[in-house]
């Protein structure tokens, strides 16, 4: 796999891998705004850490990056 660059690679990357995943937003904890549910936040951070234990994607990248 090439090496990946920026955070908007990463989230495509994601969303491919992961076709089944809700996209649907709930509402966040505080009543102010949306997010993503609890099983898709999960999954993303584990994508992530996946990445960059397979040296895909660097450490400083993968703590930028956000759903």
């Amino acid at each position: 796999m090439r090496k990946i660059t920026t955070q908007k690679e990463i989230r495509m990357l994601f969303w491919k891998t992961y076709p089944g995943l809700s996209k649907r937003k709930i509402i966040n904890y505080t009543s102010t705004g949306k997010m993503y549910t609890t099983d898709t936040r999960c999954a993303f951070c584990d994508f992530v850490d996946m990445l960059v234990k397979e040296g895909v994607i660097s450490e400083r990248l993968a703590y930028r990056v956000t759903l």
